[in-house]
């Protein structure tokens, strides 16, 4: 942004205002001045000393170096004859999110380790496009969903007035349904445009038996070598992302008589977690309706559906503490509300963690989010609940933690769990976080500046007589003991505010921890104008100054807006 004067209208005069230009702070011109040996011009040679001793990337090859200073060259001035970077150049590398972003844009965690390993990207009620009583359902927030990197779709199937039609709706409200048959081939044809790691359908199953059998016919029709099935001699173990590859996986409770059948109808014989199951869990249901008519407790389930189910489901109903018994046999996927788990966490947490070692657990949110709002996943993902279900067409501070969790490990859906989640002491002790843990590591935060706003919005959007008065907050969440929260002086009438101020954050936990990241324009009068967020995970920054972009309340990205951070961990 260049220097000049902007003029606002106050009482049919013009106010004149000088506009900022965009210039390096200190630490940017230390840094060039230090890699350059005081040259005017910077290198390869010297860019690859900045990258590795400033921005801590070891290893990065001069050739590669080459390739992103031509990158950059070529968009500043594409006639340029030397490979080298001015003072000028090098800060807008700096601001080149694409290229020296906060977190890695590569998938890096180990996915060849069971499914129950791994947080999942899980949508709730993946149909609707607003709120859970009245609006559409529509295969597009599917599709949208799929496109930002969700794994776990859901879908509630109920029958409709022809004979064998079957639709997608949210029972027992007034959404306008879709057909079940449209979400198939919207699924099939998005499944794999942002990850090649598997979508998992997870059905809440009102249907009668002869129209089950009309939904196996579907599925294997329209997904046919996509289509995960599992084989009688399979290990107890899930499968991995990385064996399920494009391949998509349906999840919903089997029938009580298959679960006889697999047990040999003895009780006394069945294992542990099966016997609980029986017993104590019922049919997946958010909203706790049960089945359609009688006719399917009369019937029994068409074995063509039940060969379909890849990762068996339950939920839990009265005896909470059994349905968390770990059994022997293969895994499955257990259903929570919001509450049951605070109420699990606070009575049951290590054997929470011991459950999700070997089995799924999946928490929804409480049926009086009407509005479509979201709760917040940290207390779940502290316990080792790998599908954590937001509603994806609201938004809110919850939302952008969940869009956090899943920048991490390229966006790709699936986030590897820590390992103290997947471990256990020598006497069966698990993760705890109830219990007080020392700080492992300090999490230095450098809010330089900020830049883009006079970009995307218009000059009267913050403040109709001024330029904005921007400030920035730093809220680190994750268990309880890192909680923090910071905020930055407050710049007046300036669209490109310079803060130059550190924080510093102590973790116990850094691998559950979240960044999140707010700018607002004060407002004396008024409420604070909201300008901006993003959601970082902590495990995941790359340490070094780095561009951060920022996103509107939705969580979809800005086109130029910006800060400029310092990221250093002791």
């Amino acid at each position: 942004m260049k220097g000049g004067y902007q003029y606002y209208k106050v009482f049919g005069f013009n106010r004149r205002f000088k506009i900022s230009e965009r210039r390096p702070p200190p630490d940017v011109i230390k840094a060039f001045n230090l890699c350059t040996n005081g040259e005017p011009h910077m290198s390869p040679d010297h860019f690859q000393r900045f990258l590795i001793e400033f921005q801590g990337e070891e290893g990065v090859m001069v050739d590669q170096v080459k390739m992103i200073m031509d990158q950059v060259l070529h968009q500043l001035r594409p006639k340029f004859s030397v490979c080298c970077f001015t003072l000028d150049d090098f800060f807008n590398y700096l601001f080149f999110d694409h290229l020296n972003g906060p977190i890695t844009s590569e998938v890096h965690h180990d996915m060849t380790a069971p499914l129950q390993h791994y947080f999942i990207y899980t949508g709730h009620n993946s149909y609707l496009t607003g709120n859970q009583l009245n609006s559409d359902c529509s295969e597009v927030p599917i599709i949208k969903a799929l496109h930002k990197g969700v794994r776990v779709i859901e879908l509630d199937l109920w029958p409709n007035g022809s004979k064998d039609g079957i639709d997608v709706l949210h029972g027992w409200t007034m959404t306008t349904p879709v057909t079940l048959e449209k979400c198939l081939k919207s699924i099939k044809e998005h499944a794999f445009v942002n990850s090649p790691y598997p979508v998992i359908i997870t059905l809440e199953d009102h249907l009668t038996p002869n129209l089950q059998v009309k939904v196996a016919e579907m599925v294997t029709e329209i997904f046919e070598d996509m289509l995960y099935h599992p084989k009688a001699g399979d290990d107890d173990e899930f499968p991995s992302p990385e064996a399920l590859k494009h391949h998509v996986l349906l999840s919903t409770k089997p029938p009580k008589e298959h679960l006889e059948r697999i047990n040999g109808n003895h009780e006394d014989n069945m294992p542990n977690l099966d016997r609980d199951m029986s017993q104590f869990l019922h049919i997946e249901s958010d909203d706790e309706t049960g089945d359609v008519g009688n006719e399917k407790h009369e019937q029994k389930t068409p074995p063509e559906y039940i060969q379909l189910i890849g990762i068996h489901a339950a939920k839990a109903n009265k005896e909470l503490k059994k349905a968390l018994t770990v059994g022997s046999g293969k895994g499955k996927r257990l259903s929570l509300s919001e509450q049951a788990l605070e109420k699990a966490a606070s009575l049951y947490g290590t054997d929470l963690v011991r459950f999700t070692q070997k089995n799924i657990l999946r928490v929804f949110p409480k049926g009086t989010r009407v509005t479509s709002t979201n709760f917040k996943p940290l207390l779940a993902w502290m316990h080792g609940a790998q599908m954590v279900a937001s509603n994806m067409q609201g938004y809110g501070k919850s939302l952008w933690m969940m869009h956090g969790m899943f920048r991490s490990n390229g966006g790709c859906g699936y986030v590897k769990k820590p390992d103290f989640l997947m471990s256990r002491g020598p006497n069966n002790e698990v993760f705890d976080q109830k219990v007080a843990l020392d700080v492992k590591k300090t999490l230095k935060v450098r809010v330089y500046m900020g830049d883009g706003w006079h970009m995307d919005f218009s000059h009267t959007h913050f403040d109709k007589y001024s330029p904005p008065d921007f400030y920035t907050k730093l809220y680190m969440v994750g268990v309880p003991a890192d909680v923090a929260k910071k905020k930055t002086r407050v710049i007046k009438d300036d669209w490109i505010p310079i803060w130059d101020e550190e924080f510093t954050f102590p973790l116990r936990v850094p691998e559950l921890a979240l960044l999140k990241i707010v700018v607002r324009d004060h407002d004396v009068s008024e409420k604070d104008d909201f300008a901006g967020q993003t959601c970082l995970p902590v495990s995941e920054l790359r340490t070094g100054i780095r561009a951060v972009p920022l996103h509107n309340k939705k969580g979809e990205k800005f086109e130029s807006v910006k800060l400029l951070m310092r990221f250093v961990f002791e």
